[in-house]
């Protein structure tokens, strides 16, 4: 995800926090301050890094869960609305997607019990109101969060936790595809009631987890339909074959008039054996000219970790590789790791535009 910095690698993961959570921090502390002085501050900007670490503990429980089915979990991002675990692929079974969705909620019951039961912290939901308020006591403020963490992402709002057990549910006699249409179509109409309700009592916050809950429905729902029409189809069939590549000892400048002279928004780099360098995108020789070094090398600017698959790859594999941030392109190799072609986002949705014409 762009504007989000990496904290490390956790259990397999890298943990990334959004610039955004950073604002989410000041303006805590802000408003703390001015309210109660920079011991309040400190407080609250504590009770926010806590309840954090209690979002980032979830998340690892929908991690840790997917990974005794197989599925790695690249990286979780911390946002200012809560976390996000990006599993490299949903699992096939219902009943393996109910026990990953359900990890990350146990995670809060755990918590909530550590603190009640062996802190001897009294839960009180009055405390959620008094969020902001130091003096409402740090440990029952957490705990109150945690359970009330566990309610709120049970809600069937897809794709929250709630909304992906009823995916899985729906999935058993639907059918994936269906499940997903359905509980995508049950997380947009509460999105809308989050933001009614955001706009009614003033609360932002609110009005961000709808929109959020609404566009990741609507993301999630269309990536399940892609890959169920890529199924039975190889990384030939929607491969790019006629492409102007660069040598990585070109300079940039060059690399600009191959830009105004084709149509492509990224140039493969081959060396001089035929194997695949890297890649320089349109976004990079631009900023590049922005800055005046245009005659620094292509190979000093050109995006060197790109993911490759066989030529008969299942196109899933291609759709999978292309969902990482960073990639612009997914090249295609022969046997001998030969680069043949590349697949981008942008024929990938022309190809998709293509088939579901016939």
């Amino acid at each position: 995800m762009s504007w989000s910095y990496s904290l490390g690698h956790l259990f397999g993961s890298e943990l990334r926090v959004h610039a955004t959570f950073f604002l989410l921090l000041a303006w805590i502390g802000t408003a703390a301050w001015l309210s109660g002085g920079p011991a309040d501050a400190v407080v609250n900007i504590a009770f926010v890094l806590a309840l954090f670490a209690c979002v980032v503990a979830h998340e690892f429980g929908h991690a840790l869960m997917a990974r005794r089915f197989g599925i790695r979990t690249p990286d979780i991002t911390l946002l200012p609305i809560g976390g996000m675990a990006r599993l490299e692929r949903i699992p096939e079974k219902p009943s393996q997607e109910i026990a990953v969705a359900l990890a990350g909620p146990a995670v809060n019951v755990v918590i909530w019990a550590f603190l009640t039961i062996l802190l001897g912290v009294e839960t009180n939901l009055a405390a959620l109101g008094e969020i902001e308020e130091p003096g409402s006591g740090f440990f029952a403020r957490l705990a109150a969060v945690n359970l009330f963490l566990v309610v709120f992402n049970m809600i069937p709002a897809f794709p929250m936790d709630g909304g992906r057990v009823l995916r899985a549910t729906l999935a058993i006699s639907l059918g994936r595809v269906r499940a997903t249409r359905y509980a995508a179509l049950a997380g947009q109409g509460i999105a809308f009631l989050f933001g009614f309700l955001g706009l009614t009592t003033g609360n932002p916050l609110l009005i961000l987890i709808a929109i959020f809950v609404f566009m990741a429905a609507i993301a999630e729902s269309s990536d399940v339909e892609l890959h169920d029409l890529a199924r039975g189809y190889v990384a030939r069939d929607v491969m790019i074959t006629s492409y102007e590549a660069l040598p990585p000892s070109a300079s940039l400048q060059s690399a600009a008039t191959a830009l105004l002279r084709t149509t492509q928004a990224e140039f493969p780099v081959i060396t001089p054996d035929g194997t695949l360098a890297g890649f320089l995108t349109k976004a990079e020789i631009s900023s590049r000219a922005l800055a005046d070094q245009m005659s620094m090398s292509v190979s000093a600017a050109m995006i060197t970790d790109i993911p490759s698959v066989a030529l008969q790859a299942p196109m899933e594999d291609v759709l999978d590789a292309l969902q990482h941030a960073h990639v612009p392109a997914v090249a295609v190799t022969d046997k001998a790791g030969n680069f043949l072609g590349y697949v981008t986002r942008e024929n990938v949705g022309e190809w998709a535009i293509l088939y579901k014409r016939k």
